[in-house]
This record gives C-alpha cells, structure tokens and sequence, in this order.
C-alpha cells in the first residue's frame, strides 16, 4: 500500500495551495483531483477581487497558473474519486478508485456545488435549458432569452456574464434585497438586457424537450405570470461534495466541516480548507489563504508525529 506524508484531496485553490505549502517544505504528497485542476474557477469567465489583477483575470488562466506552480514540485497525481476514508494507526487511509492509500495527514478541499432548487421541471429539463454553469451553458442561449434565479454575488456575476451574450435575462430573487455585493448590484440594474423581478419564486420550469418558459409567482401580490424564456441558470446557494467522510467527523447542519482556526477537524490528523468548511464568505481569496493555513497546521502535527 503507497503511504504519503500528506494527501490533499481535490484541486481547486484551497487543495493546490495547500499542496504547495507542503511540497515546499519537502513532505510527501498526494493530490487526489477527479477532474481539471481549478475548482470553480474553471466556471467563472472573470475573477475580479483576487488581489494582485486589478484588471480580473479568466478563471481558467489563474487555475493553470496555480498549477503551474504546484507542478514545479514533484508529487503523485491521482485522477480518480475518493470512495472512503477511515482512520488507521498512525494517519488515515483513503479508498481512491479501487486502490488503498494511506498518509499521515490529509486536507480535505472537495469543495461545494450549487444547489438545486427542487421545482417541478428542474431535473426533467436538466442539460436541456436547465444549467448552473453560465461560463459553461452561457453560448449555448447567445441571442436567446433566459432567467436567472437567485440573489447572492454568483447569481449577479453570472447574469452580467450572460447579458452580454443573450437578448434578454429575467432575474428573479425571493427578496426584496439581492445578498451580493452593491458593486455588482449597481451593474445589474443599468444593464439594458437584465429585467430584475424582486420578492418572486419561480415556481415551475416549463417544457418538454427543452426549456420553453417559467412560471413565476409575485410573493407579495400572490400573482402568478407565465414568461416565455429557452433557458434557465440556477444559483441560489451551495451544498457540500462527497460521501466518503470517516465516521465522527464533526459536520454542520448544512453538512459542511467544522474547524478551528487552524483548520483542524475534531479527527487527529484531519484537515479542512475552502468551500467544504463551515464559513460565510466562500471565495477564492479565502480558500488560498484556508490552504495555507491547513498546510501550516499539518507541518506541525506531521512534526510532532516525529519526535521521540
């Protein structure tokens, strides 16, 4: 069975700046990454607040740029999904595909996915007008009408993305007030093509083939109007990615990972860095610095494992 110093399983920001932290400081490591190194950034077409691009830069650009880095340092690349994970003497040991590994310390940076809004239509119409990735779906509605539904910085950022593509955008939130930042606010409602319907829920997506119109429901009025549109994009939050944790693992309601400031779970030896953490604010700024820390932590215990 191979044995790691550390494994870092997933590879957006948080994983590979952990996993440099480590490998800088000449530990053993594993990078378990399903798909592209990137995380999110690789759906974000413009990533403007990660400090040092005053001008953005292309979610993919820096995703390549972080692993380029990463690769500089030579580690083991595991291209598979995580299945279980359980704690042995010494570490913990990791079922990757259909082959055991064990490492003394792992940092868990699985990240969050969007969450569904669970309305009649949205799985039936799925991959036939019904998308949570605008960077992705975005050309597929070039000229088209569509709505977003949601009200945090994803659903504003990704409808200023789409208004540049589409003819027309409704976007739709449950609240009087959108949670995402005012400057992104601001953009949304000078836009000529964005259409901003407030305190409504779209309570269907209609079609049969593909995506040919909403329903949507007037909270306050209690009325409910038909909306022609070809597709809709999805952001009203995020839930935790993957089953496999250990049993005991201290998790939230909402069944993220708890740490500490040092991003230590309740488990010896198990770490917890980016979106997977219980926290407010989820960017690409935090999950860096979160990968910093966990790595920073991990030394030390993989430290204190060493002496006599």
């Amino acid at each position: 069975m191979k044995r790691f110093d550390a494994v870092v399983i997933g590879g957006g920001p948080a994983g590979m700046t952990a996993a440099l932290y480590l490998l800088r400081s000449q530990a053993s490591v594993a990078v378990v990454e399903k798909l592209s190194p990137g995380g999110q950034m690789l759906m974000t077409h413009m990533i403007e607040n990660y400090p040092g691009f005053p001008d953005g830069i292309e979610g993919w650009k820096l995703a390549d740029a972080m692993a380029a880095h990463v690769d500089k340092y030579p580690h083991v690349k595991i291209a598979d999904e995580v299945m279980a994970m359980e704690p042995v003497p010494g570490g913990h040991r990791i079922l990757v595909g259909g082959e055991w590994i064990e490492a003394s310390v792992v940092v868990l940076c699985v990240g969050a996915r969007y969450k569904r809004v669970g309305i009649p239509g949205e799985k039936e119409l799925l991959g036939k007008g019904v998308s949570y990735c605008a960077l992705c779906d975005g050309n597929f509605f070039r000229n088209q009408v569509v709505a977003v539904i949601g009200g945090g910085n994803a659903a504003l950022e990704e409808s200023l993305y789409l208004s540049r593509l589409v003819k027309k955008l409704y976007l739709i939130h449950r609240r009087d007030e959108f949670r995402g930042q005012k400057c992104f606010q601001d953009k949304c409602e000078v836009s000529p093509a964005i259409e901003i319907l407030r305190s409504s829920v779209v309570s269907e997506i209609q079609g049969t083939d593909k995506v040919t119109g909403i329903l949507v429901e007037n909270k306050k009025t209690g009325q409910t109007s038909a909306i022609p549109v070809d597709g809709v994009f999805v952001f009203v939050g995020f839930e935790p990615q993957g089953d496999f944790y250990p049993a005991g693992l201290e998790r939230d309601s909402g069944g993220f990972v708890i740490t500490d400031a040092g991003m230590r779970t309740n488990l010896p030896g198990l770490y917890a860095a980016g979106d997977i953490r219980s926290k407010e604010c989820r960017q690409v700024a935090t999950a860096v610095g979160e990968g910093a820390a966990a790595a920073h932590a991990a030394l030390a215990y993989l430290e204190s494992l060493s002496r006599p």
